[in-house]
């Protein structure tokens, strides 16, 4: 008999049983290859999902000194930066 299941994609439409499980393997994208065959990048993913208010907290300070206002779109700005 068929039943119902809730999966959750990522970015690239892989199929992951877990939001957590798809948001690391975006994460892990986003990141590209670390190390010489590739093995940390998924653990770097890891560190930065389970240090993620630290890491935002980071970046927050970092914006608020150089004059960025949160929520603002400003991508261009910290890539002349």
């Amino acid at each position: 008999m068929a039943s119902q299941c809730t999966a959750f994609r990522d970015s690239k439409g892989g199929l992951h049983a877990s939001l957590e499980k798809a948001t690391l393997e975006d994460l892990a994208g986003v990141l590209g290859r670390v190390g010489e065959e590739g093995g940390m990048t998924a653990g770097v993913a890891k560190l930065i999902f389970d240090r993620r208010c630290e890491i935002e907290r980071i970046f927050a300070e970092h914006d608020s000194l150089i004059g960025i206002k949160p929520g603002s779109a400003t991508v261009e700005r910290l890539h002349v930066i």
